[in-house]
């Protein structure tokens, strides 16, 4: 998909993503070796938008498998029609069981979800694992069929293998270990706060009528809030929506009143409003 590592940067940079070196680098390396991305790092700093971002610069289709306690292999992988099956083997009565058996577990009857999806067919995919930490461990054993050889073995149908590979893109916040043998599948990348000149810019990419001195104040105030021992400390994504909420309620500049009134857009716990409301120093910034 790219040329150079300074194409991965201008052409995420068309879609709306602005990447660091480390981003832009670990991108084309994950291309160009074929290995799947695995993307670590705090909640919002852009690892999803980041796999959302490539499909949209490949005009790939967007395959996304989310993860959560409890998912298993029939929501992963696939599972077979059981309803569609029933009527089939009602609507033969006469039939004998082996040649039911052997028309009921084919493809009309099966339901591919996500993992299978991605490795058939021929045009080009960007399978999305979002928030792999959450799955239970037993899942990453699935996970590791297929990001080794790219294939799936379906037991009535044989194995399935990619005749085109998809960019996969893993995504994880840490709340729980990955297996090492699932990292060594995949190159590491991770995606830590920008720095604020890059936030700067993502904000006014993002939210380009905001004042550009308005735009610096509010990275520097997302800044300082991140510097405070807080539960839950404001995400990218937090930030270009605080952004967007001073143009809706028209601050031309940052206040302790209008910061105050809209905190509940930057933090989600009521003890990091007080603590901000405490200790958050407008006139020091």
């Amino acid at each position: 998909m790219f040329t150079s590592v300074d194409d991965v940067s201008a052409r995420l940079a068309e879609t709306g993503y602005l990447a660091s070196p480390a981003v832009a680098t670990t991108v084309f390396l994950a291309d160009r070796l074929g290995k799947p991305l695995l993307v670590e790092g705090p909640a919002g700093v852009g690892k999803t938008e980041l796999a959302k971002a490539v499909a949209e610069i490949a005009g790939a289709e967007l395959i996304r498998l989310q993860c959560y306690e409890g998912v298993d292999e029939s929501r992963a992988l696939y599972e077979w029609n059981h309803a569609k099956q029933l009527l089939r083997i009602s609507a033969g009565r006469d039939e004998t069981w082996d040649a039911a058996r052997t028309d009921i577990f084919s493809e009309e009857f099966l339901l591919p979800r996500p993992l299978l999806t991605a490795i058939r067919g021929d045009n080009p995919k960007v399978l999305l694992i979002d928030e792999t930490d959450k799955a239970d461990v037993e899942v990453e054993g699935l996970l590791l069929e297929v990001l080794s050889d790219f294939q799936v073995t379906v037991p009535e149908l044989g194995t399935i293998t990619a005749t085109r590979r998809p960019f996969v893109v893993l995504t994880s916040n840490a709340t729980r270990e990955l297996s090492e043998a699932l990292r060594r599948r995949c190159l590491f990348l991770h995606i830590d706060f920008p720095d604020p000149d890059l936030e700067r810019r993502i904000v006014r990419l993002r939210v380009p009528e905001l004042d550009a001195a308005l735009a610096e104040s509010v990275v520097r105030v997302v800044g300082a809030l991140r510097a405070m021992d807080l539960r839950k400390v404001p995400s990218v994504a937090e930030t270009i929506d605080w952004a967007r909420t001073l143009l809706a309620l028209g601050a031309d500049t940052l206040d302790e009143t209008v910061v105050r009134d809209s905190l509940g857009v930057l933090l989600k716990h009521q003890d990091d409003v007080l603590k901000a409301n405490a200790k958050l120093d407008l006139d020091a910034m």
